[in-house]
């Protein structure tokens, strides 16, 4: 397992400390799953971008027009 050092200003890191004790987590379990969010949004992010270069636009806007028709929208 790495460390990580990083500097940050007072009220942030009072802020954060606050944050995971209402959670009943440490601030090093916070900034673990806090990274872990970051993440999975960066990879959906990486995968979809990805799946848009390789499809085709027509079948993507008949996939969304299905699901508009799907939750009302």
């Amino acid at each position: 397992m790495a460390t990580l050092t990083i500097r940050l200003p007072d009220d942030k890191h009072l802020r954060l400390k606050k944050l995971a004790e209402s959670r009943g987590v440490s601030i090093n379990k916070l900034i673990e799953e806090l990274s872990t969010i970051a993440l999975v949004e960066f990879d959906t992010h990486t995968r979809f971008k990805l799946m848009a270069a390789e499809g085709n636009r027509a079948d993507g806007l008949r996939l969304l027009d299905k699901l508009d028709a799907l939750t009302g929208v």
